[in-house]
């Protein structure tokens, strides 16, 4: 889909018919955006223009000068959004390029709700971007608002998971799983916004852009530096997670092995006694006791005495671990 901005009578007119660019001035356009485009408005917005859009993979590369450069005909600029999919996440790259012209053309794949904003902004604020340099600021900041909401949706899903292991006792695999996905989130959000922090760095040497930006400039580079602030202290809050998780499940484990250990030591003086009394050896004089009760009943005592033996060794030891509070 093509949508087109363009000034008329000190207004900003929005087009969605791709026809109107035969007919419009070029020095009266502002804004034309590519959103998930087919081959052939692709290909009618770079006869329009004059130069060739770049391909996804273009778009992609992390070179200092694939994130922005500037020729006779364009200024090219590069920056990915950081879209949340529930416990996913994709980047998005998009291309904006301002041509000799003074207009923007933006090239996306994906519709973030940051556009719909700098849409409402532009219409808005006619005098605030009257050309396309205006517009690509415009497009920065409402980025770098747009990367801030996402920066508070990881810290609100960190907080929830802090929430969890802490009211939690039993913790799994699942809640490791959650905290490496919040760290793959929050380093991708931070390298996000370390490729947004160099391309306004090279705006600001840049003498292609207008004197009235700067300020906006200067702000823009405050506001990255807080949103880097933002995640170097989430990240520090994941490994204090992972570290407390890890140790949570270490003394899981522990108890585990200590109970174990202690009832196979309870075991062992009865294992010994009944393995004593196990032996085939001919004089054995426990085998020959017997008890002869009143009715004429034959009681076999040995068998009955290492019996009380075994019970008797295992209270002694349970009652040993208690006491040295091992238990």
């Amino acid at each position: 889909m093509i949508t087109i901005h363009y000034k008329k009578d000190r207004q900003i007119i929005r087009n969605f018919n791709p026809e109107n660019l035969k007919e419009l001035n070029k020095d009266d356009l502002l804004w034309i955006d590519l959103d998930s485009p087919t081959a052939k408005e692709r290909k009618a917005v770079e006869d329009f223009i004059g130069i060739k859009l770049l391909t996804r993979a273009q778009a992609e590369e992390i070179e200092s000068t694939s994130k922005y450069s500037e020729s006779p005909d364009a200024v090219i600029a590069n920056c990915n959004y950081f879209i949340s999919r529930d416990h996913s996440y994709i980047i998005e790259p998009t291309t904006f390029i301002i041509t000799r012209n003074g207009f923007m053309v933006s090239d996306h794949d994906i519709h973030p709700s940051s556009f719909d904003d700098v849409d409402k902004r532009i219409l808005a604020s006619p005098a605030k971007n009257s050309n396309g340099y205006e517009v690509l600021i415009t497009m920065l900041e409402s980025l770098i608002d747009y990367d801030a909401d996402m920066v508070e949706l990881i810290n609100r899903q960190i907080s929830a998971l802090s929430k969890d292991l802490n009211s939690s006792d039993n913790i799994n695999k699942s809640v490791l799983h959650r905290i490496n996905s919040l760290q793959e989130k929050t380093m991708s959000m931070r390298e996000n916004i370390f490729d947004l922090q160099r391309v306004i760095s090279a705006i600001m040497r840049s003498s292609r852009f207008p004197d009235s930006v700067d300020n906006r400039l200067s702000l823009m580079i405050k506001d990255i530096d807080s949103l880097v602030t933002h995640g170097e202290i989430s990240f520090e809050r994941l490994d204090y997670m992972q570290d407390t998780a890890l140790g949570l499940i270490n003394i899981e484990q522990n108890e585990i092995v200590k109970i174990l250990s202690v009832a196979a030591v309870i075991f062992m003086p009865p294992t010994l006694i009944a393995s004593i009394y196990g032996m085939n050896f001919k004089v054995m004089p426990e085998l020959n006791w017997e008890w002869t009760m009143g009715n004429g009943w034959v009681v076999p005592a040995g068998y009955l005495f290492a019996i009380f033996l075994m019970v008797l060794v295992t209270f002694l030891t349970y009652w040993f671990f208690r006491y040295k509070k091992w238990l």
